[in-house]
């Protein structure tokens, strides 16, 4: 057990290429330059911009608003970005890579926003809010997907997952008339289809990816039919109960801070509870040791007395539940009723945020925030009087996935026996 331990500990330690490195340098450089040159430079000197940093309609945690000159902050973001490439190029930032580019990202967007609401107010934090409760699908699939991975099955059913989980939660919670069996009954959906891939991936050892389709595809199709059939003919079985926000006693009342992340609901606080425990139980447990294990060299892992097929069903199961939490958000905690494809490829963005989070928690956590603000951001755009089209900026998070997936992060660290059927000699 503490050779196999050393031999994880030893992949997760990995030195960036100089290539990669010279690349990731190079692309914060252009970032840093674009800032000044498409923002910093078009505008005034004498140009301020607001911040209303509190959300509207709560009147708990108000904080002053936040008035930052444009051209200078814009500037500085710029020579930031400039740095941090120079000093990619010359030295590199090791495991910290992905998140250097990450910030550099995120200082693009926010620099967006400065030059975008240059001489008027945004309410920066009721966008940061809605950002937090858009990345909870993402952020959730995520975590099912490192659950699956990390234990060496690819789980690219997550959509489907999701989309039958959506159906099932308003089917249900219409008809009981609550929320929380109708949460269950999404999960218990999710769950069922979860065991379906396992069965076919490890016991029939099917190609996963192409068993992962087959249930995206059964999802949509059946989702479709039972929405025609019943739940656009019967309004009755589309109008479940909601979660509704649930502030936290004094925590909300932390200014700026308190309304984004202590008044939601309760689909925020499963996402950092489930975040803490599955960081917990992966890397601080023996039973997390052995998932990874399982996941990095089951013959390994099978010759200490692990039950490798045993534990890949477990964290497959795992994936489903946490993936019926992250579909029974859409129906129980955003829109209040199943529409078809309502999912819009939230799971597969998952996927790309835990790609981008290199298969750890936090990592996953950090990406899927930066999808959600993305996201969050085309819906304030005509608010502001933009010139760019609201639809413009609805494409960012789908752009940022296909950019993610195209190898825009470099080499990840992937579980070393993902996607390879274990047959036990």
């Amino acid at each position: 057990m503490a050779t196999l331990t050393q031999t994880i500990k030893h992949r997760r330690i990995s030195e960036v290429s100089p290539a990669r490195r010279l690349f990731m340098g190079i692309v914060e450089l252009i970032i840093g330059i674009l800032i000044y040159v498409l923002f910093a430079a078009r505008l005034a000197p004498e140009l301020l911009t607001t911040f209303n940093m509190t959300p509207g309609g709560i009147d708990v945690g108000q904080l002053a608003d936040w008035v930052v000159p444009s051209r200078l902050t814009l500037t500085i973001f710029a020579i930031v970005c400039v740095g941090i490439g120079a000093y990619q190029i010359v030295k590199g930032f090791g495991r910290a890579t992905n998140g250097m580019v990450g910030l550099c990202g995120l200082l693009l967007i926010f620099g967006f926003l400065i030059w975008q609401a240059s001489g008027k107010t945004l309410n920066l934090s009721g966008m940061l809010s809605s950002a937090v409760l858009l990345a909870v699908p993402i952020t959730l699939a995520a975590f099912a997907g490192i659950l699956a991975e990390r234990s060496g099955t690819i789980n690219i059913a997550i959509e489907g997952m999701m989309l039958m989980s959506c159906m099932f939660a308003a089917l249900i919670g219409s008809l009981t008339k609550s929320a929380v069996l109708g949460l269950l009954g999404g999960v218990l959906s999710a769950v069922a289809l979860a065991m379906l891939h396992a069965v076919l991936c490890i016991k029939y050892k099917i190609n996963q990816v192409v068993s992962g389709t087959v249930i995206n595809i059964f999802s949509a199709g059946m989702t479709a039919f039972i929405s025609q059939k019943f739940l656009q003919k019967y309004q009755t079985l589309n109008n479940p109960p909601m979660f509704t926000r649930i502030p936290v006693p004094l925590l909300s009342r932390i200014p700026f801070i308190g309304p984004i992340l202590f008044n939601q609901n309760v689909f925020v606080y499963m996402m950092f509870l489930i975040l803490i425990i599955l960081q917990v139980a992966l890397f601080s447990t023996r039973w997390g040791l052995r998932l990874r294990s399982v996941g990095e060299h089951p013959k390994a892992a099978d010759t200490l007395g692990i039950d490798v097929i045993r534990t890949r069903y477990v964290g497959m199961l795992l994936s489903g539940v946490v993936a019926g939490i992250a579909g029974a958000f859409f129906t129980l905690g955003s829109v209040g009723r199943f529409d078809e494809g309502m999912t819009a490829g939230k799971g597969f963005i998952g996927l790309a945020a835990m790609i981008f989070g290199n298969w750890y928690p936090f990592g996953a956590l950090g990406a899927g925030l930066l999808f959600g603000f993305a996201d969050a951001i085309g819906s304030k755009l005509s608010l502001l009087g933009s010139a760019i089209p609201p639809q413009f900026m609805g494409m960012a998070p789908y752009l940022i996935t296909m950019i993610v997936l195209a190898g825009f992060i470099g080499k990840g660290q992937a579980p070393a026996a993902e996607g390879k059927p274990y047959e036990k000699e």
